[in-house]
């Protein structure tokens, strides 16, 4: 029986400031399993197309300078309740209010530069998973 999956990338500020083996060590010490797993350098529309669902939000012009402003590492997580689990690792989006022991709270230094991204449900893991990986690109 194969796994839920969740998506995550780590976000330019934490791939900048060299935590990229860290967070992946953080993952795996939680029970996940790595499927896929990509360093890339967003463009602006990709980005855009990524958050698409933010379009016209205060946010949004910020959110798709900084995720194209450098690479991102781009992984699918496997594990039984993936997405629940993970975002319990990962801890809030503000990393001031995330618990000790998260990654933001770790890794983050403001709710836009909060380390990485985490699917928000089961559903947008696989939207999200797909935007970045093929089949062929999964193990």
């Amino acid at each position: 029986m194969k796994k839920e999956i969740t998506f995550t990338m780590i976000k330019p500020f934490a791939v900048e400031r060299q935590h990229v083996g860290q967070i992946i060590e953080a993952i795996l010490e939680h029970g996940f399993r790595i499927s896929a797993l990509k360093m890339l350098k967003l463009t602006k529309i990709e980005a855009e197309a990524f958050y698409e669902i933010h379009r016209g939000r205060p946010f949004f012009d910020d959110l798709v300078q900084f995720m194209s402003s450098g690479p991102i590492v781009a992984a699918i997580l496997e594990k039984d309740n993936a997405v629940e689990d993970y975002r319990k690792l990962i801890g809030n989006t503000d990393p001031s209010k995330a618990e000790s022991g998260t990654i933001r709270h770790m890794f983050g230094s403001s709710i836009q530069k909060n380390a990485v991204h985490g699917s928000d449900s089961p559903e947008n893991a696989i939207i999200e998973s797909g935007f970045f990986f093929n089949q062929l690109e999964r193990f």
